[in-house]
């Protein structure tokens, strides 16, 4: 966000004109204007309060047209300076209004950062391009934005000799503009396979071992493809449930524990809308992938780092669980007053994609941004009074007796299960 405005500096009151006698004094007072700061006798505090947000509202938005406007400027620098903030504007508030008059002449200058920029440039563009499209929406306007940049998204992403971060940021706005705003099923199925193509080239899903170089690359182009695959209609989603899901196993052995962790999430996803499907996924390998699994879940290499193996083993028990079972494990997202339930594996996959891309910024689009409340079934957004969301907050001393009340109940549990051969030695 732009910096908070510098509060003026403070006057004296005007002094009263010299005069020789009373009266003249009080007139002279009367006519003078009331004193820098003091309301006068026909403002409200609400009033003024009023003015002073509507002030703030328009400095940002000309410190955003000054950003806009410092991306065609000739140096890197401050082209780089005016995309993270315009990365940080369009990630923390909701701007659509702001941005439905300008997003031609930001498409454009994120496209000629986009074709001559330098990786890391490249990568910011790429950012602030999908928080665009999300900030547009799914109507005609985002899908003019996602039509006029994916050939060059496309073009950079399947470029060996471009950045590996410059690609990796291209995956992520293919995948997360496509989701948003795409309104042709060719579109849709072009953009899973150039995804395909990055995260499973040929040695791959003929039986090879994973990709070793580009970890996070592939990283990003099997989340968008996963992204994608939550809204594919029923007659590709055959196609890939017949042997497309076979070239995922390989992955699970790739040194990256988050691409492992990624392709155990999606195997998931596959096998969850097969279920939906009422489709059958025994394959002779089905087997084996169960073993792998279970090897995944219990692994304790200590070669490995600590908090990887840890994450991994509870992921992969969930994902093994699911596979045998069935069933999901719920969880909760709590944003503001209100709570969101993730039930399934694609409710998962959207919400962990929409949350690496507008990072801590996601509370405040799921409270406010009406693409994100229609694609999680959140309805409008709530109107709140000052009153309602001053009551809703949790005092200082009330959060101490909380956190102080489940730290007593975790170390109970936790004193169960732990080893006693220290009491007994």
């Amino acid at each position: 966000l732009p910096p908070a405005r510098r509060r003026p500096a403070a006057r004296s009151p005007p002094r009263s004109p010299q005069v020789s006698s009373g009266v003249p004094a009080v007139s002279a007072l009367l006519r003078c204007p009331p004193p820098v700061g003091l309301p006068s006798q026909g403002a409200t505090p609400a009033g003024s309060e009023a003015a002073g947000e509507q002030a703030q509202e328009e400095e940002a938005e000309d410190r955003l047209k000054e950003h806009m406007d410092n991306l065609l400027d000739k140096s890197a620098k401050t082209r780089l300076a005016a995309l993270q903030s315009l990365r940080l504007a369009f990630s923390s508030r909701t701007l659509s209004e702001f941005l439905l008059a300008r997003r031609l002449t930001l498409t454009d200058s994120l496209e000629k950062c986009l074709k001559k920029g330098k990786g890391e440039e490249q990568a910011l563009a790429g950012t602030v391009l999908t928080l665009l499209c999300l900030q547009m929406g799914s109507g005609p306007e985002g899908e003019e934005v996602f039509r006029s940049m994916k050939p060059l998204l496309v073009s950079i992403l399947t470029d060996s000799m471009a950045s590996p971060g410059a690609r990796q940021s291209c995956a992520t706005a293919l995948g997360m503009c496509c989701y948003i705003a795409a309104a042709d099923l060719e579109d849709l199925v072009s953009c899973l396979s150039c995804l395909e193509s990055v995260f499973s080239p040929p040695s791959t899903s003929e039986g090879g071992s994973a990709p070793s170089q580009h970890g996070p690359l592939h990283c990003s182009a099997l989340q968008s493809w996963s992204l994608l695959l939550t809204i594919c209609p029923h007659t590709h989603i055959k196609s890939i449930l017949d042997n497309g899901w076979l070239r995922l196993p390989p992955l699970l052995t790739s040194s990256s524990v988050a691409l492992r962790i990624l392709a155990g999430e999606t195997i998931a996803l596959v096998f969850e809308l097969a279920q939906d499907m009422e489709e059958d996924l025994c394959h002779q390998d089905t087997s084996i992938l169960c073993a792998q699994l279970k090897v995944l879940a219990t692994e304790s290499n200590k070669y490995r780092a600590k908090t990887d193996r840890r994450k991994q083993r509870s992921i992969f028990r969930d994902i093994l669980h699911f596979i045998e079972s069935g069933e999901y494990q719920d969880d909760t997202i709590r944003f503001g007053l209100e709570c969101m339930y993730l039930d399934s594996w694609a409710c998962q996959r959207t919400y962990q994609a929409f949350k690496e891309v507008l990072g801590s910024g996601i509370c405040h689009h799921l409270q406010n941004n009406e693409l994100l409340r229609e694609i999680f079934g959140l309805g409008p957004p709530l109107v709140l009074d000052a009153a309602t969301l001053k009551a809703s907050k949790v005092s200082r001393l009330e959060k101490h007796l909380y956190n102080s009340a489940a730290f007593k109940a975790r170390t109970k549990a936790r004193s169960r299960v732990r080893d006693k051969r220290a009491d007994v030695l």
